[in-house]
């Protein structure tokens, strides 16, 4: 897929270098109301260090199947060379840039769908009456890198499943965080730039928020005197989830005043029938690519349930749900088995285009980290251990298979303390992580 030409209108400022003004490279030239991006020249370049541009960001992108894959359809057998199996062969022009992993999970969730709200957290018993989530994967990284970027994170869902919570994202006080589900929306927040009037009526907004946050702060003065420690423990949850507020509103209120990206893309229409969930998640990872290209942000969630649904895809004319229960049923398995393909698919349209996308010399795969998995290790038995998972992208020098114990699983928050460390964050631990994972080479 080529690339996107896209115009940035608003120049960076310059740098100094050694007592001289250095230019970053995107700074613009403008001429009859259009951005021009300059070449590289020597003065954008320090005569101390004779760097050469920059190095690329790291992204993340955390894509989660509510229901999972089939086991025996997805794990590479045993003795076999390299990465294959009925569903990895979809994604076989990828390999050697991409890792699977068996033996992988989060320890102590228990059994059942609500495993899958601790995908990114890895908090234990989510069965518990007191259950509390805790800070997902992106949030975390979001937290030290997001002020780089318009949007801190990105989090969309393709299919609400109703009774169950499409939790991917989750605050820092374990609050989750509410994904778009319209591709319209999405693309407009990204890429359309607003009204003069429209972005005054934002700014005004974005100071009413604040001073509202103000005045709560102040009342709450008088509420911890007064509070019991049970109280308290709560209004300190609370007033995490405002302080993240405040440090979003000074965000917001900083890039409300820049121009956004121009993307060569049509604005999309959103989809109503709820079983086009295939075609939904394409236009989605359509969008999210565009939101990596135009580093409009680097943390990004991806939720994607067929539940309760009949996806269009030929030979299926079954609820998913219903079929991921399938007690061994042929029939069953052969109508699921097609609606894992195609969910697969969504994996491979997405690391070809981001494969496809050169950035300074090299893909935007090497940039960006695509973890795409499950919370779940078989949907028919709701089992939450040996978790279907892959990691492309991010520069490493993957193996192809990477087996742990299947009785004794590996943390999956190893794996999540060396996606942070690859970002350049420093984190030595994050949830029920050991340490760093063996294995992955960069």
């Amino acid at each position: 897929m080529a690339s996107i030409p896209i115009q940035y209108h608003a120049a960076e400022p310059t740098v100094s270098a050694g007592g001289r003004r250095v230019l970053s490279r995107r700074t613009l030239l403008r001429a009859a109301g259009a951005g021009i991006a300059l070449p590289l020249l020597d003065c954008m370049q320090s005569r101390v260090s004779h760097a050469a541009t920059p190095t690329p960001p790291r992204r993340l992108v955390a894509i989660h199947l509510e229901s999972g894959l089939m086991p025996q359809f997805f794990f590479p057998q045993q003795g076999a060379a390299g990465p294959t199996s009925p569903y990895l062969d979809l994604i076989a022009d990828h390999r050697g840039q991409f890792t699977v992993f068996s033996g992988m999970s989060h320890p102590n969730l228990g059994p059942g769908h609500e495993a899958t709200n601790c995908f990114l957290t890895g908090a234990p018993n989510p069965l518990a009456k007191n259950f509390r989530n805790t800070q997902s994967l992106d949030q975390f990284a979001a937290e030290r890198i997001g002020h780089e970027t318009r949007f801190p994170s990105l989090h969309v869902s393709v299919q609400n499943s109703g009774a169950l919570s499409d939790i991917l994202a989750v605050s820092r006080s374990g609050v989750p965080i509410p994904a778009e589900t319209s591709p319209q929306r999405l693309y407009r927040s990204l890429f359309v730039e607003g009204t003069a009037a429209e972005k005054a009526t934002a700014l005004r907004r974005i100071e009413a928020g604040g001073s509202v946050l103000d005045l709560v702060l102040d009342k709450s003065d008088r509420l911890q005197r007064v509070a019991s420690a049970r109280d308290r423990m709560r209004l300190d949850q609370y007033f995490d989830s405002v302080r993240e507020l405040e440090a979003r509103l000074a965000r917001s209120r900083e890039w409300e005043q820049r121009p956004k990206p121009v993307v060569d893309y049509p604005e999309p229409s959103d989809i109503d029938d709820r079983n086009q969930v295939v075609e939904k998640a394409r236009l989605m990872s359509d969008l999210l690519r565009m939101a990596l290209q135009t580093d409009s942000t680097r943390c990004i969630t991806f939720y994607i349930s067929t539940f309760h649904v009949v996806p269009h895809v030929p030979g299926v004319s079954n609820e998913t749900h219903g079929l991921t229960h399938h007690g061994n049923e042929p029939g069953k398995i052969a109508e699921l088995r097609r609606i894992e393909e195609a969910q697969m698919g969504i994996l491979g349209h997405l690391l070809h285009a981001l494969r496809d996308i050169d950035e300074q010399g090299s893909p935007l795969l090497d940039q960006t980290m695509v973890l795409f998995g499950s919370g779940l290790g078989s949907a028919n038995s709701h089992s939450s251990v040996n978790l279907p998972l892959i990691l492309a992208g991010g520069g490493f020098r993957h193996p192809g298979h990477l087996a742990f114990d299947e009785q004794q699983n590996e943390p999956l928050a190893n794996l999540f303390v060396t996606m942070l460390q690859r970002m350049g964050i420093e984190a030595d631990s994050f949830s029920s992580s050991t340490g760093s994972l063996r294995g992955l080479d960069a």
